[in-house]
């Protein structure tokens, strides 16, 4: 079930590989184009390679690639030229390759000529068809062998497959072409200074080759633009425009939104529900933490991102105790798969539960959407599951009684680590031991914290006054229980969890930021904590490292033993302005969109930890996903944190108290979603101002209330302490 196991790594995919990506399909291509099956190449649909060889030759020759341009998310041009046989250099003949990716492939084919004589030659493209699933590719292990059959009919090339009772199909069509078993061969004669151009196209048919799936590359009304282009155009007009003094800035979270939309993916038994992919190439599909985290990030682009995420999840909430899927009453899944080995795996299911942190983020995730203005019966029918989730969290997640969540493996196969942190040597001793399970990551109570917080919070927006100070009496011991047991007073720092004997795992790492951005830490241990997430150990010069220099486990090439995640980073930037340490908040998240520029506005899932000092640009890691969801919404994170951007719509009130760097310019945004209307916002040299706010709804500069705030207003008392405990968003700095 290596699927599930993070222990094994991607191939290499090849340098200067292109991915386009929509929706749960994507592609993997080289530079000139080509795809081929002794690569992690492909097109993918639902979690099977329907495309594993697509490639041109021009007179038996492959294209000597010039340049490639991803024009959107899902579609990029390719230019190449053809060899030459008589020795000389330069080719007149160019050949475009203009591709799509949807339910397949749609690639405009254009050949030049720019010589001053006619040119004959032959193209012809191959295409294979090895219906392996995702994770065979990914980790070069393709095992099953597939009963092939090839049909000619025309101009098209039919490729169907069956595996026990299992049965796909590819259906290619090349108008014009002499097609054969082997090829689609054009014989070409082009003038000078003349072109040539024809389109194919590559779509899964499933079990009969002479019903395909619906076509998803028809131009219906002539006007030029496919359904991708249609889905784009009704995202950009939902979701906020703007402009910002930085360029580079305002470059990298148009791309951020461009990323966002093209990994949207629909429940397919609630097509009116969108949710978050967790990003290309490998993670096309739902999965709980990361489709979690990029809508929480999201929300100021487009919060019904949240809410269809948190329906989503919701209908498939664990309903029994099931060692293989590792399910349990109340808990939220881990991911969504559809190809043949996890279903094989899993015993016949298609859902996987190793995950110790998507429960409670579910709560969590419910406490913020249930502020941004979505009617009160929508958030209502969600309180079911949350209460399980709680549920989940005492009677499954605290397996010991101890008052901390921790995981272990329910079978060999599952995830070793279920945190984010899910690699298998990811959770270590400072001199390098791994820790034994049960686990409990200090990120984990964070979120269970916040869960608590949170559902507290709607409680109490409901006049539930009981369950609201009974929830946020137990984060108030949680926190207290936090604070005594994961604290290392001789380093300076907070323990990354606690290991099966209940020892504190004494490795410095990112975790504890997580613990920043909701409150958890006590405030006379969060200057110590600020220090060292800044110190050179953990800081880069592009970000803070997953595991700081000085450990014994450190490796800066490594997954999560010293890398840099973008998200992490975005998580610990709102946990330090949380806690009023915004120079340290600026700089990482200058240094993250500095490093944005150095891969086209696009940051990656991660990047390798290298000092900045040694590498003046940011050291790709080699396997990461790009576009990734949590990567797509980090800059929005970033530049909303330091906007200290917020609100609480059934409460009337809508929150700003920009500290945003010189170096950034001023902002003008329009169109931001609020409350089920539209707003103007504009930062002028550090004043903000608001326009279009809705009928009874009030700005304030400033941070929103904390829930012990607006209880002591209504003269109750908590047994939670300070007042910033409900875990949402930074106060202003002190």
């Amino acid at each position: 079930m290596a699927g599930w196991n993070a222990d094994t790594a991607a191939g290499p995919v090849g340098a200067g590989t292109i991915t386009l990506v929509e929706g749960t399909s994507f592609c993997i291509s080289s530079p000139n184009g080509d795809i081929h099956p002794e690569f992690p190449h492909g097109v993918f649909f639902q979690d099977t390679r329907i495309v594993s060889r697509w490639s041109i030759t021009l007179d038996g020759l492959s294209l000597e690639p010039l340049a490639a341009e991803t024009k959107e998310p899902y579609r990029a041009l390719f230019a190449g030229r053809a060899t030459r046989r008589d020795g000389y250099a330069d080719s007149p003949v160019i050949v475009e390759r203009l591709r799509e990716v949807g339910a397949g492939i749609q690639e405009h084919i254009t050949v030049r000529n720019h010589g001053i004589e006619p040119v004959q030659c032959v193209l012809a493209v191959r295409a294979e068809a090895d219906f392996a699933d995702l994770f065979e590719v990914k980790e070069a292990r393709i095992q099953r062998r597939w009963e092939e059959i090839r049909e000619v009919d025309g101009d098209s090339l039919s490729i169907s497959a069956t595996w026990q009772d299992i049965r796909k199909g590819l259906r290619v069509q090349a108008p014009g072409a002499d097609v054969t078993m082997d090829a689609l061969t054009y014989s070409l004669t082009i003038e000078p200074h003349g072109q040539w151009s024809t389109v194919l196209t590559a779509v899964p048919t499933g079990a009969d080759p002479a019903n395909p799936a619906p076509p998803s590359f028809i131009h219906p009304d002539g006007d030029g633009l496919s359904p991708r282009d249609r889905r784009r155009q009704e995202w950009v007009a939902k979701i906020p425009k703007l402009h910002m003094g930085n360029q580079s800035i305002e470059r990298t979270l148009r791309r951020s939104y461009d990323d966002l939309g093209a990994l949207r993916i629909e429940d397919p038994n609630h097509p009116e529900r969108v949710v978050v992919a967790a990003g290309a190439p490998w993670f096309m599909t739902l999965f709980g933490r990361d489709s979690l985290w990029a809508s929480e990030m999201s929300m100021p682009v487009d919060p019904s991102l949240a809410l269809g995420t948190l329906q989503t999840l919701a209908d498939r909430q664990g309903k029994v105790v099931d060692p293989i899927s590792e399910e349990e009453p109340g808990k939220i899944l881990h991911e969504v798969r559809l190809d043949v080995s996890s279903g094989l795996s899993l015993g016949g299911k298609h859902i996987y539960y190793g995950s110790v942190d998507a429960t409670p983020l579910f709560v969590t995730i419910l406490g913020t959407v249930s502020r941004w203005g979505f009617a009160r019966d929508t958030i209502a029918a969600l309180l079911p599951h949350a209460d399980r989730a709680l549920d989940w969290i005492r009677n499954y997640g605290d397996k010991d009684g101890d008052g901390f969540v921790e995981y272990e493996r329910l079978n060999p196969q599952g995830l070793l680590n279920q945190g984010w942190k899910d690699s298998w040597d990811g959770i270590n001793f400072a001199d390098g031991r791994m820790a034994e399970p049960p686990i409990a990551l200090c990120e984990v109570q964070a979120y269970v914290y916040d869960a608590y917080m949170a559902r507290s919070w709607i409680a109490f927006d409901a006049g539930d006054e009981a369950l609201a100070t009974r929830l946020a009496d137990d984060a108030a011991r949680l926190k207290k229980r936090f604070n005594e047991q994961f604290w290392l007073p001789e380093r300076g720092y907070y323990a990354i969890a606690l290991d099966g004997k209940k020892r504190p795992v004494d490795a410095c790492a990112s975790n504890m930021g997580h613990c920043l951005w909701v409150g958890l830490i006590d405030e006379d241990k969060a200057p110590l904590v600020a220090e060292r997430l800044l110190s050179p150990e953990m800081f880069s010069g592009w970000g803070v490292r997953t595991l700081a220099s000085d450990m014994g486990a450190y490796n800066p090439a490594s997954y999560h033993n010293g890398s840099v995640w973008p998200h992490d980073n975005a998580v610990i930037v709102a946990g330090l302005m949380r806690y009023g340490f915004v120079a340290e908040a600026q700089r990482i998240s200058t240094a993250l969109l500095e490093a944005a520029e150095y891969s086209g506005g696009r940051l990656p899932e991660l990047f390798c930890g290298f000092s900045r000092e040694q590498f003046a640009e940011p050291v790709p890691y080699p396997t990461a996903c790009s576009p990734q969801a949590w990567a797509a919404t980090t800059p929005i994170q970033l530049v909303t944190s330091l906007m200290r951007y917020d609100t609480h719509v059934s409460r009337g009130g809508f929150w700003l108290d920009p500290a945003l760097p010189d170096s950034y310019g001023d902002l003008h945004i329009t169109n931001a979603p609020i409350g089920g209307g539209r707003i103007t916002i504009d930062i002028i040299n550090s004043e903000p101002s608001v326009q279009g706010l809705p009928e009874g709804m009030v700005f304030h500069q400033g941070h929103r209330p904390w829930l012990t705030e607006l209880v002591e207003e209504a003269g109750l008392r908590l047994k939670g302490g300070p007042g910033n405990q409900d875990g949402r968003r930074p106060p202003t700095a002190p």
